[in-house]
């Protein structure tokens, strides 16, 4: 089992936003990884900033073909100073037989911020 991170940001608290980022930043993870099979998921941990409270960025996932009984959790991120604003963390468990270095993690946005590393990794692929 792996965990795959992955992070992006809004522009404004709202549902339409946060449903439209939340379901790119899902997808790209799965892209990225060549997760097909929703099978291979075991549940997905998500955080929004405290900025966020229009709607529920896990509907997103629900709604997504296939996906409807992933197990999905929903939190309140910590509200530190000088970090990125309206972000949305995902938290991906997934089956895959892979390396912790060959895991791609995705950050978007404004969220490229909180993990440079990884962000320069991706794009360097």
């Amino acid at each position: 089992m792996r965990a795959i991170r992955g992070a992006t940001t809004v522009k404004e608290n709202r549902a339409n936003e946060i449903y439209s980022a939340t379901d790119e930043l899902f997808r790209q993870i799965l892209r990225e990884n060549k997760l097909t099979n929703p099978e291979q998921l075991v549940s997905v941990i998500i955080t929004a900033t405290p900025d966020l409270n229009a709607a529920f960025p896990a509907r997103a996932i629900r709604e997504c073909e296939g996906f409807e009984l992933l197990p999905v959790m929903g939190m309140v991120e910590t509200d530190v100073p000088g970090a990125p604003r309206k972000c949305i963390r995902l938290m991906v468990h997934v089956e895959i037989d892979q390396q912790l270095a060959d895991v791609k993690h995705v950050y978007l946005n404004d969220a490229a911020k909180l993990r440079p590393d990884l962000a320069r990794k991706r794009d360097e692929a």
